[in-house]
This record gives structure tokens, sequence and C-alpha cells, in this order.
């Protein structure tokens, strides 16, 4: 779903002639409703009985929001904008409140030590979907170039179609048994919010709180930038934009391995250090072929975080607690984003122009902030697992040596004969 609808809600609004101001409304707006609704989500997913049960039901919401979203220009003609963030703010509400619930009952259902190779490897096979569903809503887009009301109508009802039939794998799943906690071992988020700066996981929190904030300066404004200052087609937009993806896809079960290796904070400290070159490096060029190594180091180190991250709040959260922790972790990256979108929309006239643009500018000011961030709060994250110390260079060491492949021919040729012998 979300190759047809991550990088095409922006230019969605654009054809409605959404502002500047507007276009960070519609990625702060719904960030900081989806925080809100995260800190509800384990209380209703208790009272629910089962975390599947509730699961189920926003899940098909969420499907279901998109159908207004996709009518807006043929029934709306007035404020369509205004509508656009309304709908997508509807729609992200029921998303998000499924996401505590589903972590929770993800962590229970995939051991420890295997978690960063099986959530590189279930990311991998979602990048690729995602970027092949974002490569044929591209073509539509070009193909139907004088005609994106009936263009952007099929990508959303993909969308929808995509969300149904994750619904029906999601109903097939069998649910773990949830141990229930007794009154006493349950911590109140009111609690545990206490401790976001005294303790190492609140810290975590904080951290990536604070990150996606910087990051969100200027994440709503790469593809305005792109399709109205560089003026590209939505061929070379989509490609622009695909790239990232490919290179996460190729490098998440890559990390996935170090991560098991190494524990997850060694990654995240690594590819974090990474993080606020990536919009300095728009400030170098708008060439296609600049882009392009741009986007590749992107998607290289976004990876790694994005992967640590996710399986180091699955560590580090108790599992009498662990959906309370996640609602709050998701909670406080939700209103960093949104925090972040409005600032960037807010301040982007009011900064000074670098080669006569304001965006190149939020570039500048979101890589800046995240250093500043890195240098803070980083330092102060501690590992949860027990985990051997692993050298940086031997981290990063590429997996294919010399020895290596003289030893393929063999390897494969006693995997086939292992093969036959079954």
């Amino acid at each position: 779903m979300q190759g047809l609808t991550l990088n095409y809600i922006t230019p969605y609004a654009l054809t409605m002639k959404a502002t500047t101001a507007q276009i960070g409304l519609l990625s702060s707006i719904p960030n900081f409703t989806m925080s809100l609704v995260q800190l509800a989500a384990p209380t209703l997913s208790e009272r629910a009985g089962s975390r599947k049960g509730f699961i189920l039901p926003a899940v098909f919401l969420h499907a279901l929001m998109w159908l207004p979203i996709l009518l807006i220009p043929f029934f709306i003609h007035s404020n369509q904008v205004w509508w656009l963030i309304l709908f997508q703010t509807l729609g992200t509400a029921f998303d998000s409140m499924s996401n505590p619930p589903w972590g929770s009952m993800m962590a229970d259902l995939v051991q420890q030590e295997l978690r960063g190779r099986f959530f590189g490897n279930r990311n991998r096979i979602m990048g690729f979907v995602s970027m092949t569903f974002s490569y044929i809503a591209g073509g539509i887009l070009q193909l139907l170039t004088g005609n994106t009301n009936l263009a952007f109508a099929i990508i959303f009802a993909g969308a929808i179609a995509s969300r149904l039939a994750s619904f029906y794998f999601l109903w097939q799943m069998q649910e773990p048994l949830l141990v229930a906690a007794r009154k006493e071992e349950r911590t109140s988020l009111l609690l545990i919010s206490k401790g976001l700066f005294s303790t190492n996981v609140g810290r975590f929190i904080i951290f990536c709180s604070l990150i996606n904030l910087t990051t969100l300066i200027s994440g709503p404004f790469f593809t305005p930038y792109m399709l109205r200052e560089l003026n590209f087609s939505y061929i070379t937009y989509t490609f622009i934009n695909s790239v990232s993806a490919a290179t996460t896809l190729v490098f998440m079960t890559w990390w996935g391995r170090r991560t098991d290796k190494a524990g997850s904070i060694r990654v995240l400290k690594i590819t974090a250090l990474m993080i606020p070159f990536v919009p300095l490096l728009w400030l170098v060029s708008g060439a296609v072929y600049w882009l392009i190594v741009a986007q590749i180091f992107s998607g290289f180190a976004w990876a790694g975080f994005q992967l640590s991250s996710n399986i180091f709040i699955y560590d580090a959260s108790p599992r009498e607690n662990r959906t309370r922790f996640i609602a709050l972790y998701n909670a406080m990256v939700f209103l960093g984003v949104s925090i972040g979108s409005l600032i960037g929309g807010l301040v982007a006239h009011y900064l000074p122009l670098i080669k006569g643009s304001y965006f190149l500018s939020i570039f500048l000011l979101s890589g800046v902030s995240r250093l500043l961030v890195i240098a803070l709060l980083l330092p102060r994250i501690s590992e949860v697992r027990d985990v051997k110390p692993v050298p940086i260079k031997e981290l990063l060491r590429p997996e294919l040596s010399f020895s290596s492949i003289k030893q393929l021919p063999g390897n494969i040729k006693g995997r086939l004969n292992r093969r036959k012998k079954k």
C-alpha cells in the first residue's frame, strides 16, 4: 500500500494548488493526531480482549478512508486541500491505532536473537513490493498526464485493494497467547513517561522523537522541490524516490545480520552519524545523477537506523508492558514528525535563500539540527542485549570476499547434493 500512497499524497495535494504551509500541515496534523491515538491504543486493545481483534477493525477502516480521498476532485470543488488534510488525518489515525498491539504481537512471535534477520527480511520484501507499485503509480501518472484526477483515483483505488488484502492476511494469522499482567505489574503510561529523561529506554524514545522532528523539518519538501523547482517529470520523480527504496531493500538484511551480531544500539549509532548528511547532499547539486548518489547514501543510512530503532524498543520494553512502551515510543515519534513538519512549513519563507531557493535553506536547517540532536543524546543510550563488542571495521566489512567467491561453486554443489538426498 505504501508504494501507492507514501510518495503520492503530496503530489496529489499539489494538483489542488496546495501552498508550502499546507504541505507542512498535510504532514503535521495527521502525525499529531497519530501521536494522540497511540496513547489510547493500549487501553482500547486491552478492553477488546484480543490484540488481533483490535487490529482488524482499525485496518479495515483505514482502507475505507482512501475512498473519500480519491473522490475529492470529483465531488468537492472548494477548499480541496483542507478536505484532503481532514480525510488523511482520519485515515492515519485508524492506521496508527493498530501499531502498538501489532508490535506487541510480533515481538511475542519472533525470538529476540532472530529479530534482526526476520525484520530485515520482512522489510526487504515490503520494500520490493512498495518500490514495484511506486513505479506502477509513476507510470500511471505519466500515462495520464492530462487527467491527473483519474490517475490518482486509480492509484488510490489500488491502495484500498492492497490494504484489504493485508486485512485478509492479518485475519489468517494466529495470535500468540498473551500472558495477562497482574495489576501490580502494569505500569501506566504516565509513570512510563516520567522516566523519559532518567531511564535508558526513555532517553532512546526522546532521541528518536527529536531525530524525526529534525528530519521532518525538510521531509515534506523534497517533493515540491523536485516537481516545482527542478521541474522533474513524474517518471523522474518516481525514479529518484525509488533509488532510496531500492538501496534500503538491498541493505535491510545486511543491517539485520549486524544487529543480531553486535546489538541494535551499535548499528543505531553508526547509521545515526550518517543521517545529518542526507539533506546536506541536496545542497551540492540538483542534477539527477547527483541526487541518485544522495538517495543511495540515504537508503543505506536509513535502512540500518529504522531497523535497529524498531528492534531496540522491542528488546528494551518488558513484555507485560510492551504495548504501552511501543505506544509511547510511537506517540513521541509522531509528535516529533508533526512538530517538524509544522516548523518547516512555517519558517521556510523566512530563511535566507540558498542558490535562490528556500527549499535548500530548509535542507540545511534540518541537517544541522539532526547533528545537534545526535551529539547531545546519542552517547547516553546503551545496549540492553548481552552481545560481544564488535569493531566497526569488522562490522562494516563486505561479506563477499575473494575466498568466499572461490568457495561459491563448492557451496552450490553441496546444496544441490543435499536436495537430491532429500
